[in-house]
């Protein structure tokens, strides 16, 4: 079975399970699984390592004396800190996933599972309040939790095998995308498509550096941009590194991140707690030199009446009823001075006109930290209809560490809306990879990256332009790019006009004559039913 099959078989079995209990509900409790037998498996890696260890010449811990490794092996086995070294998380004997399994019939199930969590948390400081930790409230019918244990054993985790991107990771991954799809408009609070996450990382790459994502979720912006710094490190040929900061509103939504990042073996910084980016900023000092975001866009209970004075506001202030500009606003105040960001947002942000957006745009237009824009296609997400866009920020559009081009005073449009040549579903498109490298290698292009392909940028009717801000000031500062782009250009088939003409009537005088003779046998069919014309 390949790895595409087994996470098709889990999710439909343990989809099956979940009986009445909505899918909002049942994510924290799977996933919280998922993560339970992941650390087990980990631990009992780290377990057989520890063995090699004492019983290989050459090694710190070596013990020559067969006798006396064999009584010793228990005890370093047995011994915290050989974990903690490796930054393997430690699992007392009671919680580890192979032991609850074998109570997996047991009545008290879900008790022994939310104490297990606890036993973890409290012998991993990292892990404090981030694991599920509420099975005995889970509505499930008798005996559904031990057959999702029984499901989720199937999974084996070998780092020797796997590395760092683990089977695990694509479970996590995979689950969390079901999850959204099932969930519909919720899922946006948690949950942006895989293919929209890897065009904007396609388009910032995050490779060196400070990234930053003020509307977190379940963290696949940080789990994509490790996996673009890990691609790109072998063709750079110098060595990548990113240092993760986030926040996320809600309580179990910033767990799954926690639990994300976790997974994938990566560090992050979320803030001493969960809240409001805008009137609880766990991040006020931080600089960042990459921001992804997909925050909760044309959101109105917002706070903005109390935020009116807020320095963040460096362009005007936010419209109390929508949070879009706050945004873009707060994003850019967090950018470092070589910062650059890629935000999701509403289409309406590029052209609205309302409670002073527009001044809002054109302030920001103006101090030329408007780099890119990308109007997308309107079937790329499963839980929304509403038109989406990319905005593209920077601190920097000289040529220097951004690029060797100096784009000073000018934005890339791009209109994507035709550009996905993958289908999800019948009412689901995405980006293919051929996609992708085409988007990406347009403003790598233009920017003249370090991540192009070498090739020169220009200008292709229908697709992208590059505007200079007079141009954009003749638009009344929209940002919608097909005002920019233009129309495709059709080829020309270089055939004279009067003899294009000459072939073309005497194709519609054939066509005509045929459609007079289909007439004629129609009149005489009728008529021979008593219906004459």
């Amino acid at each position: 079975m390949t790895n595409e099959e087994l996470k098709r078989t889990l999710w439909d079995t343990a989809n099956k399970l979940r009986g009445s209990v909505s899918a909002a509900e049942y994510k924290y409790p799977v996933l919280g699984m998922v993560f339970l037998k992941y650390v087990s498996d980990l631990f009992d890696a780290q377990s057989n390592v520890i063995r090699q260890r004492i019983a290989e010449p050459g090694s710190d811990y070596y013990i020559e004396d067969e006798a006396t490794r064999r009584a010793s092996e228990d005890v370093f086995v047995g011994d915290k800190t050989f974990y903690d070294q490796d930054n393997v998380f430690w699992i007392p004997k009671g919680a580890h996933f192979g032991t609850l399994l074998a109570l997996a019939t047991a009545p008290d199930l879900p008790q022994l599972l939310d104490k297990a969590m606890g036993e973890i948390e409290a012998e991993n400081p990292s892990l404090r309040g981030v694991l599920y930790r509420e099975f005995s409230r889970l509505a499930l019918e008798p005996g559904k939790l031990g057959e999702l244990m029984g499901l989720i054993a199937r999974l084996k985790f070998d780092p020797a095998t796997h590395g760092s991107r683990d089977v695990f990771g694509e479970v996590y991954e995979y689950f969390l995308g079901q999850f959204a799809m099932n969930e519909g408009a919720k899922a946006g609070e948690f949950y942006t498509p895989k293919n929209v996450v890897n065009l904007l990382v396609e388009i910032l790459a995050p490779f060196r550096g400070k990234i930053y994502d003020p509307a977190c979720g379940s963290g696949g912006m940080f789990v994509q941009s490790a996996k673009f710094k890990d691609a790109h490190q072998k063709t750079l040929g110098t060595q990548g590194d990113l240092a993760i900061y986030g926040q996320e509103l809600m309580a179990q939504t910033r767990r799954l991140c926690l639990m994300n990042l976790a997974v994938h073996g990566l560090d992050g910084d979320l803030g001493q707690s969960y809240g409001s980016t805008f009137t609880n900023d766990q991040h006020k000092t931080l600089r960042a030199d990459y921001i992804l975001a997909n925050p909760p866009f044309n959101i109105s209970d917002w706070d903005g009446d109390k935020l009116t004075d807020d320095p963040r506001w460096v362009h005007g202030i936010p419209p109390k009823g929508n949070a879009n500009f706050a945004w873009l606003q707060h994003m850019l105040a967090r950018l470092s001075s070589r910062g650059r960001a890629g935000i999701v947002l509403a289409n309406g942000s590029m052209s609205s006109q309302q409670s002073g957006e527009g001044e809002i745009r054109r302030a920001m237009v103006q101090a030329d930290v408007v780099e890119c824009m990308v109007a997308l296609p309107g079937q790329l997400f499963s839980n929304t209809q509403i038109p989406v866009c990319l905005w593209f920020l920077s601190r920097s559009k000289a040529a220097g560490e951004n690029g060797r081009i100096d784009r000073r005073r000018q934005i890339l449009f791009i209109d994507a809306r035709k550009a996905a040549s993958g289908r999800v579903s019948r009412t689901q498109i995405e980006f293919t990879d051929d996609d992708l490298q085409r988007l990406g290698q347009t403003y790598h292009r233009w920017r003249g990256t370090e991540f192009g392909d070498g090739g020169e940028y220009a200008d292709e009717p229908g697709f992208c332009y590059s505007a200079s801000l007079e141009d954009v000031e003749k638009h009344g500062f929209v940002l919608t790019p097909g005002r920019y782009v233009g129309a495709v250009v059709e080829d020309d088939d270089d055939e004279a006009f009067a003899d294009k003409m000459e072939r073309l009537t005497a194709q519609l005088a054939e066509q005509m004559a045929k459609g007079a003779e289909l007439d004629a046998v129609i009149q005489e069919k009728l008529g021979a039913l008593g219906y004459g014309i």
